[in-house]
């Protein structure tokens, strides 16, 4: 089978590989709107504009699921693009739900992109898993051009990080897969302190229900 990976740039390939890692027998076709990056800033409408020629170009790829591996797609167009895409959508969003589960501290840091932040979606998701604990949510509106331009500034990470874990996070969640890129120094930055969740092995989880189904 043909599996879609869409993102907006390089954040979606950190999905593609792990999806072709544990899935080898299916064919992985990944496919970006970089042009028009960042979408973390940008209107639900521009977003829109930007995504839907491209996840109708995977359906063309003969594409028989696609994963919107893009949280800020997920939690503001999804229903949407359901009604516009001929196949199934995996979304991809902030681990919440599991965040709040793990947390022994009752805090919790988001690191995602601001459109992502003031989603209803992700508001929902706050008031479904999230009662009682402290969610902290980060400045992160510049990581992913940082990221996609190779120029992250370690310095001014390590201090986001220090102030979420010094404020009680013990779980920080990787709220935009861009990020992904970063995990291990997230990691290394957190020291211990707090575990860091990223959602590729429960997407890959998703699609087995969905092309098992």
């Amino acid at each position: 089978m043909k599996i879609g990976v869409f993102d907006s740039g390089i954040g979606g390939k950190s999905v593609a590989s792990a999806i072709e890692k544990a899935m080898p027998e299916h064919q992985v076709v990944f496919r970006d709107d970089s042009k028009n990056l960042p979408y973390g800033t940008k209107s639900i409408e521009a977003i829109y504009e930007g995504c839907l020629p491209v996840l109708q170009l995977l359906v063309s790829d003969g594409c028989e699921v696609i994963v919107v591996a893009c949280n800020t797609v997920s939690t503001n167009l999804i229903e949407r693009l359901r009604q516009e895409i001929s196949v199934p959508l995996i979304a991809v969003e902030p681990m919440v739900k599991p965040a709040s589960k793990q947390t022994k501290s009752k805090v919790i840091a988001v690191c995602a992109t601001p459109r992502t932040l003031s989603s209803k979606r992700y508001e929902t998701l706050k008031e479904q898993y999230a009662v009682g604990i402290k969610v902290i949510e980060p400045d992160c509106s510049d990581w992913t051009s940082m990221i996609e331009n190779d120029e992250v500034d370690k310095v001014k990470l390590a201090r986001i990080i220090d102030d979420v874990c010094n404020q009680g996070a013990d779980v920080i969640v990787l709220g935009c897969t861009h990020y992904h890129w970063i995990e291990d120094l997230i990691n290394d930055m957190a020291n211990n302190r707090a575990v860091v969740l990223q959602p590729e092995q429960a997407v890959i989880k998703q699609l087995n229900k969905v092309i098992n189904a």
